[in-house]
């Protein structure tokens, strides 16, 4: 946003579903306001409670799972060098929100299912035409 001539960062997510799930109310603003550069320092210990509560990890693991997911600094990364699937950049197709479940809960909260569309269109929109929506019973 442009406020007396200057950008201000009012909302940011480069992994989808980590402002939802790691911050609090009191914590959102300032997490949508910082700079990716101190995220680490800034909320490194707040993640690792999340994680200790949600998914039983410990101080170490929660430390391990976060770097290998990329979440702090919250930005999104891509390796050229190995496939295109969240959290290696994310392709329209991947089921972020089934991956942050997981995540979070050390794997105990199972897949829901859902399966992404195959009826994409390789240009913009990308969206197909709309499925209709189905009849109760």
């Amino acid at each position: 946003m442009r406020r007396n001539g200057q950008l201000l960062h009012v909302d940011r997510d480069g992994n989808s579903t980590v402002g939802s799930f790691f911050n609090t109310d009191e914590t959102k603003e300032e997490y949508n306001r910082g700079e990716p550069k101190h995220d680490r320092a800034r909320f490194l210990e707040q993640f690792v409670h999340v994680l200790g509560h949600t998914g039983d990890y410990t101080r170490d693991e929660a430390i391990a799972a976060i770097d290998a997911d990329h979440l702090l600094p919250d930005m999104m990364s891509y390796n050229p060098s190995k496939p295109a699937r969240y959290p290696n950049g994310r392709t329209f197709a991947d089921h972020v929100v089934a991956h942050r479940l997981a995540f979070i809960s050390k794997g105990a909260i199972p897949p829901d299912g859902l399966k992404p569309h195959t009826d994409t269109l390789r240009e913009f929109p990308y969206l197909g035409t709309p499925h209709p929506r189905a009849k109760p019973a």
